[in-house]
């Protein structure tokens, strides 16, 4: 399952720099393409460092478990709403949704270790 999300995700910031790259050869540098590769990176920078500091956690005791598979779920929906957001509305309000996407993702941990349920 690993070794897909990686490909799939590689192969998506690989069409983001491809289109990022003909963008700016025509003289559009705050392209589509440039938006969907500065949201897919993003996310896959997040989906790297909840890993990390969950799997830490865990290590340390601070948390029971941490299963970062629904994250895929979380960075699919919050990366779209990211993405048209970007479009629509400009770069600070979809980092605001890139945010927003974090914090659930915090609460669905602390919900999956009993912490919000006590």
């Amino acid at each position: 399952m690993t070794r897909w999300a990686w490909a799939l995700a590689g192969a998506a910031v690989l069409a983001g720099l491809a289109g990022l790259v003909a963008a700016r050869a025509l003289g559009r540098s705050g392209s589509r393409p440039a938006a969907m590769l500065s949201v897919v990176t993003g996310w896959l920078g997040a989906w790297v460092v909840w890993g990390f500091l969950g799997t830490l956690a865990v290590r340390a005791g601070a948390l029971d478990r941490y299963d970062g598979t629904l994250f895929v779920a979380v960075a699919l929906a919050g990366g779209a709403w990211q993405y048209r957001t970007h479009l629509a509305q400009g770069r600070e309000r979809g980092v605001v949704v890139f945010v927003g996407g974090q914090l659930v993702w915090l609460g669905v941990v602390l919900l999956q270790n009993g912490v919000l349920g006590r």
